[in-house]
């Protein structure tokens, strides 16, 4: 594809930025939106903006989203630029989820569990009605604390492992139990995207992917293109450690704690002619409380581990190719809205082309004599 070099139009160019702060900032007797509120007001949006901006910062999160107006992939545009210009000093040592102080978890395949059902902030109960008091700066009604606010719970999916009915946990390459290993895992951010891709490069794609195509994708399993009859195993929210070993020290340093949501999704798998029935499992994996995202991620990685455990790839969702193609918001934004840019060239000859084709037919339509 060929591309115009366009000079000059600075003044527009400046004036379309002034113009885009005035729009920003809005009506000036309206205060000002800060940061902070941002940060603490919308954390959803945060939430998701840190995730799929591959950046742990609520502060920078908010930040960006005042800077776009709202717009949320604009925002992830920015996160990860800025990402980009940071040092990196090393990875921090694999978090344990199963000692995540948990402020909510659920399972749809157990009923009494160690640990029980907790609720938390959800919205799961909520009616889906606009709530016009929220028009008002009214406090809210505090919380009644039926249960501990963060507490350890054991996962719910290991009462399965137990009884050694779903493969094994940390299975990264995809295979079932007698092959199954644990390899040093690939790094997205430093090597781009390439073909076959591991299972462990798929689920770094897929948690930065954007949440409205993997919940398309999700969506389109459980209407018949590649369903695996899923289950929700467990989902849990809360806060995980992380840990980083600083080379002059040599032992592991408690740097922080991280909010994150995990999805452990539960399918069927018949087994083969060497391995018996069981269950496998999707994963989900994200920044903040993001259930649909994490739950989205879990089913489209089960269907992308199709051929892995041996069955026949018959929809868009477990075509690895297409999916983590097509998943990041930032790389597809870049193709469409590159549109705008000036295409002169390529219009004046598809222009000279079609007027050519339309003087043969007409040529061609003449009578003879």
């Amino acid at each position: 594809m060929a591309y115009v070099a366009v000079k000059g139009g600075e003044a527009a160019i400046e004036a379309a930025h002034a113009w885009l702060a005035e729009q920003r900032r809005g009506e000036t007797a309206t205060p000002s939106v800060t940061v902070s509120q941002i940060e603490r007001q919308l954390g959803r949006a945060v939430d998701r903006v840190m995730g799929e901006g591959s950046l742990y910062d609520r502060e920078l999160a908010a930040l960006a989203i005042k800077q776009s107006q709202g717009d949320l992939i604009e925002a992830i545009f920015l996160l990860r630029a800025y990402r980009n210009t940071l040092p990196r000093f090393g990875y921090t040592d694999p978090i344990d989820t199963n000692a995540m102080m948990a402020i909510r978890r659920i399972s749809a395949i157990f009923k009494d569990l160690p640990g029980g059902q907790r609720l938390g902030p959800t919205y799961d109960y909520t009616h889906r009605l606009l709530d016009f008091a929220l028009l008002e700066d009214v406090p809210p009604t505090p919380a009644l604390q039926a249960e501990d606010p963060a507490i350890t719970i054991p996962r719910a999916i290991d009462i399965l492992g137990s009884e050694g009915l779903i493969e094994p946990d940390g299975a990264v390459t995809g295979d079932m139990p007698e092959t199954a290993s644990v390899i040093e895992p690939e790094d997205l951010t430093r090597n781009p995207l390439d073909f076959p891709a591991s299972r462990d490069l798929r689920l770094q794609a897929l948690a930065r992917g954007d949440e409205g195509f993997l919940l398309s994708m999700g969506y389109s399993t459980q209407r018949g293109y590649g369903g695996t009859h899923p289950f929700v195993g467990e989902v849990r929210i809360g806060k995980v450690a992380m840990e980083f070993v600083p080379p002059e020290l040599g032992f592991a340093v408690d740097i922080g704690d991280i909010v994150l949501t995990e999805c452990q999704m539960v399918n069927q798998f018949a087994g083969s002619k060497t391995l018996p029935a069981q269950f496998t499992r999707g994963y989900g994996l994200v920044y903040g409380q993001s259930e649909r995202k994490s739950i989205s991620m879990a089913l489209v990685d089960r269907a992308l581990r199709t051929s892995e455990l041996g069955e026949d790839i018959t929809a868009p969702a477990q075509n690895v190719e297409f999916v983590l193609s097509h998943c990041d918001n930032v790389e597809a934004t870049g193709f469409v809205e590159h549109l705008k840019l000036p295409h002169y060239v390529d219009f004046q000859s598809e222009l000279e082309m079609i007027r050519q084709l339309r003087r043969e037919a007409e040529t061609q339509s003449e009578p003879s004599e």
